[in-house]
């Protein structure tokens, strides 16, 4: 085994020479959005309330904090599974938290539901803040600060705690972000949630906003917790959500494998890898592959086999010079080692492993680690006969069609 002096050696990590710009601000928080805004997808199914509660399960797990379960305006059916996974969630560490407008008439099914299930259900109450938005809808600024903040002070006298959401919030003036938040947290908001619903932003925009919130937040309450939730409409949901960390966002949203509108949220599965691998969160991330695979059971959105970490190829070669360097780790009685070796995200951490495959670029190393874990001696003829079939079939060979060609 390799000792942890020779494994700093091993790897060269251009990732931290440069120390990072993210101060330390406390534990990094997370709200999972799979349960509202990831079963706003187009493609998705709203899941049955057993593969929800198991859902929540698997985000306690994974040292999620809070969970949007869902919009208590939707109906009937909505309702029913808020009530039962608020008090599922009592039994956890995991908290529930519901999606409403400023709008007093959205917020008062979430004190009736407190009240039932005793529980404390957090509101998001939200609002549209860019120009282009209010220009749309007919909005005056002025309106909706009264709004905004007659929401706010409403939750805080029904014991409700408050998040208070500003949509479009890297589309919106200046001016009418600090209105806004500044009402909001006068009336007693806890949280206050920054939202790049449309994925306009870039990670210099999203550093530049979050910064400039900081700031605000810093000079009226900094006791008010600063929440990140971005959508991936230009593929930049991941790095965007680690760039708001970076410049002081303390609780990120995402869904897991990035369902939502449109092109969907931020990767919560993801972003947990990337944090874990980065060392800013001490997480168990060993159950993340079944959240994963639960979520795609439940939602009907298949992972596409080249997803990242979690998708069917990430771990798996039949390239003849990769696989051999990763026997050879195998070989070495090393886990530590395989998982490293040709791979840039260790396996084992996220409970999966390392796969050698025979296909059209293998070499004779990958037809005999395969049989040998068949219980199969790769002698020369078997070994043959296994790369024949390979070289001539244009995809990777099961395991099964190895085994019967070694065995002729």
């Amino acid at each position: 085994m390799i000792d942890d002096e020779r494994k700093d050696d091993l790897i060269y990590d251009w990732n931290i020479l440069e120390p990072s710009p993210r101060a330390e601000r406390g534990r990094i928080q997370f709200d999972d959005e799979t349960l509202r805004d990831g079963l706003q997808s187009p493609s998705v199914r709203d899941p049955e309330l057993d593969e929800k509660i198991e859902l929540i399960h698997l985000m306690d797990k994974l040292g999620i904090d809070t969970a949007d379960v869902g919009l208590p305006g939707a109906g009937d059916r909505a309702r029913t599974h808020i009530a039962t996974l608020c008090q599922e969630m009592a039994k956890l560490s995991i908290t529930p938290n519901v999606a409403c407008r400023t709008v007093i008439t959205d917020i008062e099914p979430v004190v009736e539901l407190a009240q039932e299930t005793g529980e404390a259900i957090e509101v998001c109450a939200f609002i549209g803040s860019s120009p282009i938005r209010q220009y749309a809808e007919g909005w005056k600024i002025e309106d909706m600060v009264d709004l905004s903040r007659k929401a706010v002070e409403f939750c805080v006298a029904n014991g409700l705690p408050c998040m208070f959401v500003t949509e479009d919030t890297t589309r919106a003036r200046p001016e009418d972000v600090r209105k806004l938040f500044g009402a909001a947290i006068e009336a007693g908001a806890q949280r206050i949630c920054i939202c790049d619903t449309c994925g306009h932003a870039t990670p210099d925009g999203v550093h530049a906003l979050v910064s400039h919130v900081v700031k605000l937040v810093g000079e009226l309450n900094p006791e008010v917790g600063i929440d990140w939730h971005g959508h991936r409409d230009r593929g930049l949901g991941l790095i965007n959500a680690l760039a708001a960390i970076e410049a002081g966002a303390t609780r990120i949203h995402g869904t897991a494998l990035g369902v939502g509108e449109r092109a969907g949220n931020t990767e919560m599965d993801l972003l947990l890898v990337n944090l874990k691998l980065k060392g800013w969160i001490e997480n168990d991330l060993s159950s993340l592959a079944k959240y994963c695979s639960v979520a795609s059971r439940a939602t009907g959105v298949p992972i596409p086999s080249n997803y990242s970490v979690f998708g069917q190829d990430a771990f798996e070669t039949g390239t003849g010079v990769h696989a051999a360097a990763v026997i050879k780790a195998f070989k070495k009685g090393d886990a530590w080692l395989a998982d490293r070796v040709y791979s840039g995200v260790p396996a084992g951490m996220f409970g999966l492993e390392q796969i050698i495959k025979v296909g059209p670029m293998s070499g004779r190393s990958n037809v005999s680690w395969v049989l040998e874990r068949h219980g199969i001696e790769p002698t020369d003829d078997k070994v043959r006969s296994v790369l024949e079939l390979a070289k001539k079939t244009p995809r990777l060979l099961t395991d099964d069609e190895v085994v019967a060609a070694a065995r002729g």
